[in-house]
């Protein structure tokens, strides 16, 4: 039997009740009322934020750089932000598209159009071409969540589901794409829908877009499989670029065309993008990077911060790196990554 995402967050907050008190998130029952809405409003809250999550389907130009690794045809969730509209989303879910369309909840396929795509924060942004009709959220701060709070998780689409989760750790997070987050909200337990899945808190404020499963939510050593989500924090400084422009001023940096991992104290490339400035310098995976513009790099954070330290997108930079245990140094000469990718016609 198929329940109804609606049905569902009225019957969330009960279950975020519930798992904050078998996980002890609250001292007292005095200081849980101090922070918590009262039930009824609560409720009404976490309805209103379900109700403003949609599904997003994309379907990326023919020939796109991204269809190689995130596929031409994605699916994913958003959620309404404004009364005119406006998307919220993780940004690969749109790179690179030519069509986007939202479903809601009454099975409505509503076109929309990409207005933004944001290389630093990872956030997307589109916009409806019809009228959605449904309430916009309230933002919120990850920032104000504390370790182990009761928060819901809301995916969009005819698969839409709602549940509960509580944040495991915040911390730096960097991806193996060139990508580097500060302040990541980490979630427990584990949802596979988690692309532009909605994070909300017990008031029913967005606090996170969904980005990606992880291994190590916790982080340190230990194993607990959980969710990363982009902190809502990172949105209300470069909303007005993100409008205007298309992106943010801090997206207009140094790309390489490298994915790489780290290990040992070492980072090691996997992955070159082909007609990409490390392709173009001779950089091969299996490579690992000692150094660039004689910086040690021995983390994917370090090396993208020593990455980005210069001014502009295109830049040499020299990379020392280590090839069949012998060491060698190449010089790449870096682009702005927006310049790289393809576009829809008229865009």
């Amino acid at each position: 039997m198929t329940i109804g995402r609606r049905h569902l967050a009225l019957t969330a907050l009960t279950a975020l009740t519930l798992g904050a008190i078998l996980l002890g998130s609250f001292a007292t029952a005095s200081a849980q009322a101090d922070r918590t809405p009262p039930a009824a409003d609560a409720s009404r809250a976490l309805e209103r934020a379900a109700n403003a999550v949609v599904g997003l389907q994309a379907v990326a130009v023919s020939g796109a750089r991204s269809a190689g690794t995130l596929g031409r045809v994605r699916q994913g969730s958003g959620v309404v932000i404004d009364a005119d509209g406006l998307v919220l989303t993780i940004g690969y879910l749109i790179l690179e598209a030519e069509q986007v369309q939202l479903l809601t909840d009454d099975q409505r396929r509503i076109p929309a159009r990409v207005v933004a795509y944001d290389l630093a924060s990872g956030f997307g942004l589109v916009r409806a071409l019809a009228p959605l009709k449904l309430e916009p959220v309230p933002l919120g701060r990850g920032r104000a969540l504390e370790a182990s709070q009761p928060l819901m998780i809301a995916s969009g689409g005819e698969a839409g589901v709602i549940s509960a989760a509580k944040l495991v750790s915040r911390r730096a997070f960097a991806g193996y794409w060139e990508y580097l987050v500060d302040d990541a909200l980490f979630t427990a337990p584990a949802r596979p829908d988690h692309s532009g899945a909605g994070l909300f808190n017990e008031r029913g404020e967005l606090v996170g877009i969904g980005s990606l499963f992880v291994s190590d939510a916790a982080g340190g050593n230990g194993r607990l499989p959980g969710n990363m989500f982009v902190p809502l924090d990172l949105l209300p400084p470069i909303l007005p670029d993100l409008l205007s422009r298309g992106r943010s001023a801090l997206s207009e940096r140094a790309w390489m065309g490298v994915n790489c991992v780290e290990a040992d104290g070492r980072v090691r490339i996997v992955r070159v993008t082909d007609d990409s400035p490390a392709d173009v310098a001779g950089l091969e995976a299996g490579d690992q990077i000692l150094r660039l513009d004689g910086r040690p790099v021995p983390t994917l954070e370090a090396l993208w911060r020593a990455l980005w330290q210069g001014t502009g997108s295109r830049r040499a930079v020299q990379l020392e790196i280590e090839r069949g245990g012998q060491p060698q140094t190449l010089t790449v000469h870096t682009v702005d990554r927006a310049a790289t990718l393809r576009r829809a016609e008229g865009v």
